[in-house]
């Protein structure tokens, strides 16, 4: 099936491929969880029973629909122990594939946000200083100084239509979550942005500029680094918008993307960081542990990054120590990530102790020396990624709040699936009062992450578009690199196996497992 996502005269288009050509809907119906309802038909996994009679009268019929909207609620109530609430453990390894450790014999690491995990105090500071950056240099308006960084608005993983000055987020099929789409510090309503957008919510393909995001008109901010960016970019057009101030919306983003930049560039953050280590890098004890108990084991180590030797060197120095160097087979620095890993054109140049380039052909990697550049990713890497976010969510996702409102939520889709068939005055109503308040489950539920955007995952039902990039290329990931002290150096690690839409919602090893409680399977059939 292919959803284009087209509307033309106020209609929507589904259009429907197969290998068996077209098909006339069955008006048959079939069980709870299989299909409309109707006489004769019956799920496997339901118990027989005497066939319940529908009331006729539109009163009848509301009082049928309330009845079976309680019985659900009772429902829901009986499925939800205490000890459910805490099934997640924010310090897990989560896996997108199968991968034993025991076959790993070379870890590399990135050092910005994975050996060095920053304190979010960093993001006020790079905030402020493009601000500042913008108004002296860029001439932007002083008005401008006035916006202080605020921590709690934007998320990881947001797109930027530049050319609509639009952030917003984008699930895995390339659809806008209606309510997240901001101009400056502004909601966009829902109708604007379907209109934008051509009648619909879908991006097209060649508007998002490729799983990358990387073309002309669409970008999105995946790194952390990028908050306190859609935090300025967000501050300024609200300014601009908010005085009536003509702008082109393409210059503008240029040049908050450009001072953001420069704070990096000419190596402001790095001063701020060198200068008070206690109080930006976390967690220096943990990387340690981690580090030490790898090359016990007889791992070999490599550390790349973007970063210069000097400020990986002080870093490195606070978390392990002055020998921290004897611990890597080999150190790549200011390696131009992502390109490092597929430009075949720049070799490898030694540094001194000091930084400084030396000039000596590189025939092979020594250990304890310092490089620059080229490593050509193609020796079938695994790839773990470390996502600081992940622990704040599944604590979250662990409250009672949550799974309650996220199970109740499933279940009145559930009976709104199933209840359409009544179309009498009465029961619309009812169908519309319920639709009412799935709505306001979804925003809860979203206002628990973020206000504004939610979760980083999640769209209200799909993942989410960074989630999409996180399964295409991680093979494990993690909220920190400490995670993995709580494992075996040969464990091995199975993704859990996630129904497809066709597929039932329960599998054996949950019901094993005791993780799941379903006293009455059948009457949950409907639920996804």
């Amino acid at each position: 099936m292919a959803g284009a996502g087209l509307r033309a005269a106020a209609r929507r288009w589904l259009l429907c491929g197969g290998h068996g050509g077209p098909r006339a809907a069955s008006s048959s119906p079939s069980c709870p969880g299989c299909g409309p309802p109707g006489p004769g038909a019956h799920c496997p996994g339901v118990p027989r029973s005497a066939p319940a009679q529908a009331p006729t009268s539109g009163a009848d019929l509301s009082a049928h629909l309330w009845a079976r909207y309680q019985d659900m609620r009772r429902l829901v109530h009986d499925l939800l122990p205490p000890e459910v609430c805490s099934l997640l453990n924010p310090a897990a390894i989560y896996a997108n594939n199968e991968i034993s450790l025991r076959d790993v014999e070379v870890y590399g690491f990135d050092y910005d946000y994975t050996l060095a995990q920053y304190a979010d105090a960093l993001h006020p500071e790079i905030f402020s200083t493009a601000r500042d950056i913008l108004i002296e240099h860029y001439k932007y308006p002083e008005g401008i100084r006035k916006y202080d960084y605020n921590p709690s608005f934007a998320i990881r993983g947001l797109h930027y239509d530049i050319q609509k000055s639009l952030l917003m987020k984008i699930d895995a099929f390339h659809y806008v979550q209606l309510g997240t789409a901001y101009r400056g510090l502004q909601p966009v309503p829902d109708e604007e942005v379907i209109e934008l957008y051509g009648g619909t919510q879908h991006i097209p393909l060649y508007q998002m500029s490729g799983f990358y995001g990387k073309g002309p008109s669409i970008k999105q901010f995946m790194d952390i680094f990028s908050l306190p960016e859609m935090a300025l970019l967000s501050c300024v057009v609200d300014y601009f918008l908010g005085h009536s101030l003509e702008f082109d919306q393409a210059h503008l983003y240029k040049d908050v993307t450009d001072a953001i930049r420069d704070v990096h560039v000419k190596g402001l953050m790095y001063q701020w960081i060198e200068q008070d280590m206690e109080k930006y890098i976390l967690r220096g004890d943990e990387t340690f542990a981690v580090l030490s108990r790898l090359v016990a084991h007889g791992k070999q180590l490599f550390l790349i990054t973007n970063s210069p030797f000097s400020f990986v060197d002080k870093g490195m120095r606070h978390m392990v120590g002055p020998d921290w160097r004897q611990l890597f087979d080999v150190v790549i620095v200011q390696a131009d990530k992502p390109s490092f890993f597929t430009d075949r054109r720049k070799p490898f140049r030694k540094l001194d102790e000091k930084g400084s380039l030396q000039w000596d052909r590189i025939t092979r990697l020594e250990k304890g020396k310092i490089y620059r550049q080229d490593l050509m990713l193609r020796h079938g890497w695994r790839t773990g990624a470390i996502i600081p976010e992940l622990e704040r969510e599944i604590r979250i996702i662990n409250t009672e709040q949550y799974m309650h409102s996220l199970t109740w939520q499933q279940a009145l889709t559930g009976l709104l699936e199933r209840m359409q068939t009544y179309q009498d005055a009465e029961s619309r109503q009812v169908l519309a009062a319920w639709m009412k308040e799935r709505q306001e489950l979804r925003c809860i539920t979203k206002a628990l992450f973020n206000a504004q955007f939610g979760s980083i995952f999640r769209t209200f039902h799909n993942p989410t578009y960074f989630s999409r990039r996180l399964v295409r290329f991680s093979d494990l990931y993690m909220a920190s690199l400490s995670c993995l002290l709580n494992y075996r150096v040969d464990f091995t690690f199975y993704p859990r196996r996630t129904p497809l839409q066709h597929e039932a919602p329960l599998w054996m090893d949950q019901l094993c497992t005791g993780c799941m409680k379903t006293p009455f399977l059948g009457d949950m059939a409907h639920i996804r």
